[in-house]
């Protein structure tokens, strides 16, 4: 960040903070018996506006959320204090109060242990050659920029069940191949991001169906709805049309080796210039700044690298199930162990388990396997071995940070200025039947980009957005399914895209690209998929027309977006 920058980044964040603390301080009127976020209003939505801001002129995220979340504190502190020296005081106290809550939280710590033991996991696989061995083997297969990105394409539809699995495994796995073909970082973390959360959102069994499933469930018998939750979530599917698009979007751009936008110049610069990463970029990376590599002598083997991380990928389907298991109810028990095997039973399991625990056990395992076979193979000893484990934890420190400002600035939006109910009670007028699931689907991504949540945006939504349905339609089961598809649509398009979302953060991390390049160049190709969505799938859905035409005429829309506005990307270089 040049001078420049960060002298207008400065005044823009004290004008910002001292604008917010004169009206806080004067014009808002508090009382016990109206929530906080009817009485801030629009100013509830501050702490994300300044991150997301100072993020692309800064380009440091850590400063970008600090900030944010300070904002936020001391927006809370300044309601209950006019003092404005005072306030500073409890807004700084009660932002290091909110980060240690943060990391406090069980499913946080959970992914925090996970992302530095899948480090050393990978630390331990570069130490062994696993990751050259499997880079030329896979390089074989990826002989052009159009193959390579399609393994890649098909890593990450393999990787369906966790959304931060996906990310973590498959971006370092493609990352030395795809660096080879001169594909650039922005477009590995792009590939990467959009088969994480838009496939694990709609997976049939992944770690979000039992959330998801748990959130349609309340409404559907508040409603007196007798149809199952599973039945309409299924229904869904067709309807989930920014997922299904933007996994389309992919595809075409590697058929056609046509970009757009900032993703052209990222793809333009590493195809002629070899540069994977702009010059002056700070990648987010698994060992990226680690001096790990073989010893001199050592023969690579790919199965160095294949074996870790099945042990990965198994325990953690295993660890989903019996996680899952024995958290069920005595009801759901008698039925899982009747057919223990069938698709009902591990559904109900995987939507019990805890995620953060069983990925964190299963890279854990996966580490202890990479060191038993490191030894076994005398490519290092038992202290070399642990050593290098180490510096795998030790080189996700900047990406542990991040994530806990993240989650910080999320708790403040949510929790300590409810800026997520303000955006959601903005939809207040009467509105035709037809547009709820549009509306439905532009709040959902408006509050999970603010937000940097999928989670609490399918939490604040799901409960406004199936009454509205049902009372603007009188029941209109097809209405209420597309309204659905909508919140949990909405809610990923912005979480996808957002740039204090952990997901983006750990795809970024993952493909070891800078976060600010990897937010700015798929921020573009969202919006533009976004509203192919809009116009060609809930807009007519809404009218009753069926998916079956939807989904083909929106997919040939998007085909026909990047052949028509796409430039292409020669795939040699000289």
């Amino acid at each position: 960040m040049n001078r420049k920058t960060f002298v207008k980044a400065t005044y823009f964040l004290l004008f910002v903070l001292i604008l917010a603390a004169f009206f806080v301080s004067s014009q808002v009127t508090i009382s016990e018996t109206i929530p906080l976020w009817q009485s801030l209003g629009v100013w509830t939505l501050i702490p994300p506006f300044v991150a997301i801001v100072l993020a692309f002129l800064t380009k440091n995220v850590i400063i970008s959320l600090a900030t944010g979340v300070f904002s936020g504190t001391m927006m809370v502190s300044l309601v209950d204090n006019t003092n404005v020296l005072k306030s500073i005081a409890n807004a700084f106290t009660l932002m290091i109060e909110t980060m240690v809550n943060s990391m406090a939280d069980s499913w946080n710590a959970g992914i925090l242990l996970q992302v530095m033991a899948i480090g050393g996991l990978i630390a331990l696989v570069a130490k062994m050659g696993g990751t050259f061995a499997i880079a030329e083997k896979l390089s074989q297969k990826a002989k052009s920029a159009r193959s390579s990105q399609f393994i890649t394409w098909i890593l990450g539809l393999f990787v369906f069940f966790d959304d931060y699995a996906n990310s973590l495994i498959v971006g370092p796995i493609m990352r030395p191949v795809t660096d080879k073909q001169r594909i650039s970082r922005e477009k590995l973390a792009f590939i990467v991001d959009a088969t994480a959360a838009p496939i694990a959102g709609i997976a049939i069994v992944s770690t979000w169906i039992g959330y998801e499933l748990s959130l349609i469930q309340k409404e559907l018998a508040d409603l007196s709805i007798t149809k199952s939750a599973y039945a309409i979530f299924l229904e869904t599917i067709p309807f989930r049309f920014y997922n299904i698009f933007i996994l389309a979007f992919i595809v075409f751009t590697i058929v056609l080796l046509k970009e757009f936008g900032p993703m052209y110049k990222a793809e333009k610069r590493a195809r002629t210039t070899g540069k994977v990463i702009a010059d002056g970029s700070t990648p987010l990376a698994i060992g990226e700044n680690m001096d790990i590599k073989p010893s001199i002598g050592t023969k690579t083997n790919i199965w160095n690298a294949i074996i870790p991380i099945f042990v990965l990928m198994a325990a953690s389907l295993l660890g989903f199930y019996f996680n899952g298991y024995g958290a069920l109810d005595e009801a759901t028990l008698e039925m899982v162990n009747s057919n223990p095997f069938s698709l009902a039973a591990i559904r109900e399991c995987y939507s019990n388990s805890d995620a953060s625990v069983v990925l964190f056990m299963a890279a854990m395992l996966a580490g202890i396997v990479a060191i038993v076979m490191g030894v076994l193979q005398k490519i290092f000893t038992v202290k070399d071995g642990v050593d290098t484990w180490i510096e795998g934890w030790k080189s996700m420190i900047i990406t542990v940070v991040i994530l806990l400002l993240a989650w910080s600035i999320a708790d403040v939006i949510k929790n300590l200025l409810d800026a997520d109910m303000y955006l959601a009670n903005a939809l207040s007028d009467t509105i035709p039947a037809f547009i709820v699931p549009t509306i439905i689907f532009i709040l959902g991504s408006i509050i999970s980009f603010a937000t940097g949540t999928s989670y609490g945006t399918m939490g604040i939504l799901m409960p406004l957005a199936i009454p509205l349905a049902n009372g603007v339609s009188s029941g209109d089961m097809n209405l209420i399914t597309v309204t659905i598809g909508a919140v949990l649509t909405g809610a990923i398009f912005g979480d996808h895209c957002s740039p204090i979302s952990d997901t983006t953060i750990l795809s970024s991390m993952g493909s070891s690209c800078d976060h600010i390049d990897h937010v700015k160049t798929q921020i573009v190709y969202a919006l533009v998929v976004a509203g192919i969505s809009i116009l060609f799938g809930f807009l007519p859905a809404g009218l009753g027309v069926s998916s079956l035409i939807t989904l083909p005429v929106g997919i040939v829309v998007v085909g026909a977006t990047i052949y028509i506005f796409g430039k292409r990307v020669e795939n040699k270089v000289s």
